[in-house]
């Protein structure tokens, strides 16, 4: 897949590259990756000063000197992505539809209002990491090179202003999956992740930190995780934790429709294609909590699954709302949500074509 949107010829970049002294992988438990715990031996860093984005560098994985006073401490100038490499069954290493990635990362930035990135950067200090650290993508079913992106304002002032500096990270953790079971979910009414006009549909670190609370209280009560309803009335359903929402209703797929509350997932838009591309029916709509519970009782609910990087299509069986559980159908017998996440696999690891252009073979 060429990663520019254009037929434009990209120049290549100078990165300039440190290699550690000691590569932590022979330490690592390649069986035993728990998301987001271990760390590749290289990240890739890059500077914004005097308007212009500098000192592109591939370095050895470890702490940054920041200041006390750094902007983005106080006022949460901060967003971030996640995106996948995978080991393809020729043995190559691809990346999963990261021009999608590279997109919303700028969509985040703009509403943040923080310094956009150009698109050479974020995919040569992306190749140039995973070439470095390509030994760390793991070979084993259903694990996955996580890759985290991320910028934040650096600027020394403790003034209420978008900060003039800024630095640009890709870190990189091999994991297995986020989830190693269905969940039991509690669908949230008093607490709320995002409000219209806010900041729900970019990638900032604020929309994370205020779903740690109501979040750690469903888990005390035995949920696995919320379905986020919207902040005015609590009357429609958002997303499920950090992912988006789709539901099987008389054999057609149900989903919450994007908007100014709601991340515009990028495995959400791969799983309505591949839903699409399968022949089943798709409808983006405002879904309302009573019709979903009214298609639980009823039965013809018959699949509910979270999307995302980290869950990629993880089943929900059971839905909680006000006390009173809803139990769905056994996640083992569900077909429509499973074949998709095959067909998914199979894609990202290079067991079938890719008829979509989604691999960058890096």
């Amino acid at each position: 897949m060429n990663y520019t949107n254009t037929e434009t010829v990209i120049e290549t970049l100078t990165i300039k590259t440190t290699k550690t002294a000691h590569s932590r992988l022979a330490e690592t438990d390649k069986t035993d990756l728990p998301f987001g715990k271990y760390f590749t031996d290289h990240m890739f860093v890059a500077d914004y000063i005097d308007g212009q984005w500098t000192n592109l560098e591939i370095v050895p994985y470890g702490p940054i000197e920041m200041s006390p006073a750094m902007s983005a401490l106080h006022y949460g100038q901060t967003i971030f992505e996640g995106l996948k490499a995978y080991k393809q069954a020729d043995g190559s290493v691809s990346v999963f539809r990261a021009d999608k990635n590279f997109a919303r990362l700028n969509k985040s930035a703009e509403r943040m209002s923080m310094a956009t990135l150009p698109e050479d950067i974020f995919m040569q200090g992306l190749a140039a990491l995973i070439d470095i650290d390509r030994a760390w993508v793991p070979d084993i079913e259903n694990y996955s090179l996580y890759i985290r992106p991320t910028m934040f304002a650096t600027d020394p002032f403790l003034g209420v202003r978008p900060s003039l500096t800024y630095k640009f990270m890709i870190l990189m953790s091999p994991s297995a999956p986020y989830y190693s079971k269905p969940l039991k979910v509690k669908i949230e009414t008093k607490y709320t992740r995002s409000v219209d006009g806010g900041v729900g549909a970019a990638k900032t670190g604020g929309n994370y930190s205020m779903a740690m609370l109501p979040t750690t209280k469903a888990h005390e009560e035995g949920f696995d995780q919320l379905i986020w309803t919207d902040a005015k009335e609590h009357r429609y359903v958002e997303e499920s934790g950090a992912a988006n929402l789709m539901f099987v209703v008389d054999g057609k797929i149900l989903t919450p429709e994007v908007r100014e509350t709601i991340l515009d997932g990028v495995t959400r838009d791969t799983v309505i294609q591949l839903a699409k591309s399968l022949g089943y029916e798709v409808e983006e709509r405002r879904v309302e909590i009573k019709e979903v519970l009214e298609y639980a009782e009823s039965g013809r609910l018959t699949e509910a699954f979270a999307v995302g990087t980290a869950a990629t299509v993880t089943q929900i069986y059971e839905m909680n709302f006000e006390g009173k559980a809803y139990p769905l159908t056994d996640p083992a017998s569900r077909t429509i949500s499973t074949g998709i996440a095959k067909k998914l696999n199979d894609i990202r690891y290079g067991v079938t074509a890719d008829e979509f252009g989604w691999n960058w073979i890096v």
